[in-house]
């Protein structure tokens, strides 16, 4: 079984894996918005690279309240037409990722630069959308639960912990929790090359504690202090930043049956 996150616009390489005929776990940010290294992404090409930049520089110092000025002069007696513009970036994103995994089978959640709906609508027969639910998978169950932490932006992939809280809960336990977010551990959401702690989840930190799922796989934090940790008995592994490494997580469930 390979799994992935933050592909953000990755799909060369993800069509490769999605071509060994494992099964894909697919755990959020499909599409690129920006590259904060690079700058590239569907801002960029519709606001212009200058506007990209000044926009990740925002981003990597936590601004939101400089974002909101930045976006409010950006689109300022153009909104209409540059949201529709953005909009269909994004449309032609999720449609080259449906050609990237057509053929493969799988799950996919998403994370907090998606939007659920129209990634749900993107996928190809044999890839399944999921949140809040739970599937067996080679005899161990998997839960899902999909999003990001909400933020001031607003993003249409943002949950409240509430929100996400009320997910887990309902799913109750399972042998392996897949989630976009990072749980509440300082060495799983410092990254190291911002030199601060991203975003993370408390709810679900406070799932691992109650349930200790076996496994607990995740995305999100693109270069953290650690990409594994054990919390009790539950062993957390970050799957990886697959737009700058190319690379799946191998998981294989027999070997965890077998654990």
């Amino acid at each position: 079984m390979l799994v992935v996150s933050d592909v953000h616009g990755e799909f060369e390489a993800l069509a490769r894996l999605a071509a060994t005929g494992e099964t894909l776990l697919v755990l959020g940010d499909v599409v690129n918005l920006i590259d904060y290294r690079t700058g590239e992404g569907i801002i960029s090409d519709v606001m212009g690279e200058e506007f990209g930049r000044r926009v990740s520089q925002h981003r990597g110092d936590s601004d939101y309240e400089a974002m909101r000025a930045l976006w409010a002069e950006g689109m300022a007696g153009r909104a209409e037409e540059l949201r529709a513009a953005m909009a269909e970036g994004v449309r032609k994103q999720y449609a080259a990722f449906r050609e990237a995994v057509a053929g493969a089978v799988g799950y996919v959640t998403y994370g907090n630069v998606d939007t659920p709906e129209l990634l749900a609508e993107y996928l190809p027969e044999g890839m399944r959308f999921v949140d809040g639910e739970v599937v067996e998978i080679d005899g161990l169950t998997f839960g899902f639960a999909g999003g990001g932490i909400a933020t001031p932006g607003r993003g249409r992939g943002e949950v409240t912990e509430e929100a996400m809280a009320e997910k887990l809960e309902k799913m109750g336990p399972v042998d392996v929790l897949c989630t976009h977010l990072s749980p509440a551990v300082r060495p799983l959401h410092y990254d190291v090359i911002t030199g601060r702690l991203e975003r993370s989840s408390r709810p679900i930190l406070e799932y691992i504690l109650e349930y200790q799922p076996r496994f607990h796989l995740f995305g999100d934090i693109h270069q953290p202090q650690a990409t594994r940790w054990r919390v009790g008995s539950t062993l957390c592994q970050n799957v990886g930043y697959f737009r700058a490494t190319r690379r799946a997580f191998r998981f294989d469930p027999a070997a965890a049956i077998a654990s």
